[in-house]
């Protein structure tokens, strides 16, 4: 089992849960986390600190945020690691309860 980063982040990119992280398995890209699942050891300590409820274990994603396992995975791979907090961006109270942001997700 690993954990997951799913669509709640998109454009709130919180980074609470990366000063928590005890393998630095989190990966930041412009405007999203990702966390590598070779490197999460399954701890759980990301999953409260995370404001906008957006990190799940994979065995718990819901239907509709599945597809995120295979998103973290692939971009874990190309973005860089994160080790610690960082302001969150300056319009991520606005973003924190939108839907539907797939689109949105920039990849560069």
């Amino acid at each position: 089992m690993t954990y997951v980063v799913t669509e709640a982040c998109i454009r709130c990119k919180h980074t609470d849960c990366v000063d928590v992280c005890p393998v630095d398995a989190f990966r930041e890209g412009p405007n999203f986390l990702v966390i590598d699942p070779d490197e999460c050891i399954d701890c759980t300590l990301c999953v409260p600190e995370c404001p906008v409820e957006a990190i799940y274990a994979d065995d718990d994603l819901p239907r509709s945020q599945r597809d995120f396992t295979a998103v973290n995975a692939e971009l874990a791979k190309v973005w860089p690691v994160i080790t610690a907090r960082k302001p969150a961006p300056p319009d991520a109270d606005r973003w924190a309860d939108v839907k539907d942001k797939r689109a949105l997700l920039e990849r560069g």
